[in-house]
């Protein structure tokens, strides 16, 4: 007897994050057997607390393709919300939910903090004799969901076309740099990565020959502000002049950050930036040469960018959620859908999986042995490793008058069986 499904999403949103939920969509679709009625939470796990549950089984066929390229999460929506722990009122409702339209799989796709959610639901569901599968679909751009090792996931999808963005947007960057630079001889770009340094250095795939003057600041520098503006100088006396990409968890000292329900810093949504301080602290020490420092920061375009998508990330997206299907099919609850690496030189990838465990709740950050001994580059290793993810072709965007076509799907909501519940997150006027 088919059991009906809800997929949800969580966290930043990125550019191949519909294509995992297509994934999904099309793996249920293809075992009517195993499963029924396909339901998207609205705005992730808030979405189910609030049983604001969108029917995908009606949408049209030209839709969920279209889910392919559509970017962001604007489709069924993602959250920042995080379930405090198994005692809480919220698991509670979320299972009642379930149980009152009778569904049997969840996949939720999202990072480790998503995952920690999957494996809440999954331990109390079981716990209580409850025939729930729950499911778990990996999504950061930050690539720091997994072990140091990368035995547990090579890559996440998101990386790989954030990473993309930023070697194609870099290259236009140096163009602008080195035309204006007698003027302007410092361009500082920041880059998203709380404390995992993958997307920063990934700018290096733009010039991997190392023919610019370019310096790459991760958090994992251990370098400081004053660090920075000697070393920039130096490049300028050599070289007129200097990129400089900075992570947004570079360590600049106070930016009045913001934090997120799951404790994160949302730099983007902070007072200042932290380009903006390194830039005033350029200004403050003064350049080794006339002209000046400007700056450059992109902000959820990194991350919500169709058109600088990798074909290789699309592909393994779409992949990575349809392979969760047949796990939770064949294997049970408490999985999460992985992507490992081949071995040899041309780069294969496999989709295996792994337990919630061992992923809910951990991060880790880019190698030590990537990271160049000047403190300010990364290594010919990280660029063996990611230059396969950034793939070779442009993605097939769909155009309707000269525009993006995305997917529109019919907000249809299926009707409220349980009563109305406040999640736990809202009540202290949080969300």
């Amino acid at each position: 007897m088919p059991k009906n499904v809800v997929v949800a999403q969580s966290g930043g949103p990125s550019p191949v994050i519909n294509n995992s939920l297509r994934g999904v969509i099309e793996g249920c679709r293809a075992s009517p057997d195993t499963y029924g009625c396909i339901l998207g939470g609205w705005h992730g796990i808030e979405g189910i607390l609030k049983e604001e549950l969108i029917d995908l089984s009606c949408q049209p066929q030209r839709e969920l393709d279209l889910l392919a390229t559509t970017p962001s999460a604007g489709t069924i929506g993602t959250c920042r919300y995080k379930i405090k722990d198994q005692d809480s009122p919220d698991v509670q409702r979320a299972l009642d939910v379930f149980a009152a339209h009778e569904i049997g799989y969840f996949f939720y796709i999202g990072g480790n903090d998503s995952m920690d959610t999957a494996h809440k639901l999954s331990d109390v569901a079981a716990t209580r004799g409850m025939q729930l599968t729950c499911t778990g679909v990996p999504k950061t751009i930050d690539n720091d969901i997994g072990d140091q090792e990368f035995t547990l996931i090579d890559h996440t999808p998101g990386f790989g076309s954030v990473a993309r963005y930023w070697a194609c947007v870099a290259q236009n960057m140096n163009e602008e740099n080195a035309g204006f630079a007698p003027a302007g001889p410092v361009l500082v770009m920041q880059a998203m990565g709380r404390t995992a340094g993958f997307i920063p250095a990934s700018v290096r795939l733009a010039d991997p020959e190392r023919r610019w003057p370019m310096h790459i600041y991760m958090s994992e520098s251990g370098l400081d502000l004053n660090d920075l503006a000697d070393l920039v100088n130096d490049e300028i006396r050599k070289n007129s002049r200097c990129l400089v990409v900075v992570s947004e968890g570079f360590d600049v000292g106070d930016v009045g950050a913001v934090h997120d329900t799951f404790g994160h810093i949302e730099y983007s949504a902070s007072r200042t930036t932290v380009a903006q301080v390194v830039l005033n602290h350029l200004h403050d020490v003064g350049l080794s040469s006339r002209g000046w420092a400007q700056l450059q920061v992109p902000g959820c375009d990194q991350r919500s960018t169709s058109i600088f998508a990798s074909t290789v990330d699309l592909d393994e997206a779409f992949n990575v959620g349809r392979h969760a299907t047949e796990i939770a099919r064949s294997e049970g609850s408490g999985w999460m859908s992985t992507i490992l690496r081949e071995p040899g030189e041309t780069y294969r990838a496999r989709f295996d999986k792994v337990p919630l465990t061992e992923v809910a709740n951990h991060s880790r950050r880019l190698p030590e042995s990537w990271i160049a001994k000047n403190r300010i580059d990364v290594t010919d290793a990280f660029i063996d490793y990611a230059r396969p993810l950034i793939g070779d072709e442009w993605a097939p965007i769909a155009l309707e008058n000269g525009l993006q076509r995305f997917a529109r799907f019919e907000q249809r909501f299926v009707n409220k069986q349980c009563e109305r519940y406040v999640p736990m997150g809202h009540r202290d006027g949080h969300s």
